[in-house]
């Protein structure tokens, strides 16, 4: 498993891989996929032009998150597997649900949910629960681990 850090000058990094023996608090994040994902290659290289991409907002929401609830280190599955090594991707699916297990936060990004601002405070609550309802994320038979 590998975790991802988010430093203070906003500048992130991949742990090594680590053995279950040697894994810190972390957080993890359950979303969709989408176009744009940052990919364990983007955040691989020396730069960050990768921050540029559509699938940075889910990696800054987990960071931030992660840092409110004071942790360090945090997981998404789109930059800390790398999907070209067939065997990597395996063991990372077959542990996928232990490392949700294991997370202190399991923080949910939804790109597909927007609440515009109502005049009414009820019609909102209705809005949102439709719009919650109507999300991709609970479409996907994957996502029971994460809760």
């Amino acid at each position: 498993m590998r975790l991802l850090q988010r430093d203070n000058a906003n500048n992130y990094t991949l742990t090594a891989d680590l053995r279950a023996d040697d894994i810190p608090p972390y957080a993890i994040l359950s979303h969709t996929w989408g176009a744009g994902e940052v990919i364990y290659n983007d955040v691989k290289t020396s730069s960050n032009d990768w921050q540029q991409k559509a699938g940075y907002d889910k990696i800054k929401f987990c960071a931030d998150q992660a840092k409110r609830h004071g942790l360090q280190h945090f997981w998404v599955d789109t930059c800390c597997i790398d999907k070209s090594d067939a065997v990597e991707l395996q063991t990372a699916i077959n542990s996928m649900f232990r490392w949700y297990r294991g997370a202190k936060r399991c923080y949910v990004f939804l790109s597909d949910v927007s609440c515009p601002p109502t005049s009414s405070q009820q019609r909102g609550v209705i809005s949102g629960e439709a719009a919650l309802r109507g999300s991709r994320w609970f479409t996907r038979g994957w996502t029971l681990q994460a809760i």
